[in-house]
């Protein structure tokens, strides 16, 4: 049976498991698939563990999605793009660092049919999963990408990368459409980010790329302003979907029986 993990920290809200099982059985793929609690100082063994052919394929969420890559002998065009690696295969025994994440949110959001063009765009953090976000916004052509951090010299390196961002300090609300939290505020029962939403106004859209638990405080509060929301689970969906097809050259269904099982 071969096996598969998905490895962060925290990790008890990963509903990975949920899906790729669900869809093991689906496709008649006997292979199981888990999530472990690791730390920094594990990514060495668990890259080992792929080599010796103990696991097959392993999913990273946070906050692994650049540390691994130094672990890596190649890496995807869109890995290496964004320096963000969400998802890993063996190939002719390389370790392959993959990232399914642009993907996943551009397809999510085309699921909700958002339409980002000529849109501005403001990404609250500046974690693993921003510069796939920030490619595929900039792909999908929103007008402006505005990124604000709490640490903003974090925030002046992902401008680095990205010289079409602008940055802005943790505080200052900038005009926008759309705005998304690509913090980890919110997996916790009672995180909020601090936000003055009196001073957004309404008929904004608002998108947490959490989605266990399925309505973050971000998500509540917005709503009650008379905001659209959106969690991550169709993004979600959709880059386990990527995944899938990378390591069992097989496209998994999504269908209203897949979603369903996160409602």
């Amino acid at each position: 049976m071969k096996k598969f993990l998905v490895i962060g920290n925290p990790i008890e809200h990963s509903l990975s498991p949920k899906l790729h099982n669900y869809w093991f059985k689906q496709n008649n793929i006997n292979a199981n698939y888990d999530k472990r609690l690791i730390n920094e100082s594990d990514l060495k063994n668990i890259i080992s563990e792929i080599k010796e052919k103990k696991i097959t394929g392993i999913n990273v969420t946070v906050p692994f999605k650049k540390l691994i890559i130094p672990f890596l002998d190649e890496l995807s065009t869109e890995a290496n793009q964004s320096q963000s690696v969400n998802t890993i295969s063996e190939k002719s025994g390389k370790i392959i660092g993959h990232n399914t994440d642009i993907a996943g949110f551009e397809l999510g959001l085309r699921h909700f049919k958002y339409d980002v063009k000529n849109k501005k765009v403001f990404i609250l953090g500046s974690g693993g999963v921003v510069s796939s976000i920030i490619l595929a916004l900039n792909k999908m052509k929103a007008s402006k990408i505005i990124l604000s951090n709490r640490t903003k010299e974090k925030a002046e390196n992902m401008k680095n990368l990205f010289k079409f961002l602008d940055v802005v300090e943790w505080g200052v609300y900038p005009n926008f459409d759309m705005i998304i939290n690509a913090t980890s505020v919110g997996l916790k029962k009672n995180d909020k980010i601090n936000f003055d939403y009196s001073k957004i106004g309404s008929n904004k859209f608002f998108y947490d790329i959490i989605y266990n638990p399925k309505e973050t405080t971000f998500l509540k509060r917005a709503r009650e302003f008379g905001n659209k929301t959106e969690n991550g689970k169709m993004m979600f969906i959709y880059q386990a979907h990527q995944a899938f097809t990378i390591w069992h050259k097989v496209m998994p269904n999504i269908d209203e029986e897949t979603i369903k099982l996160f409602d």
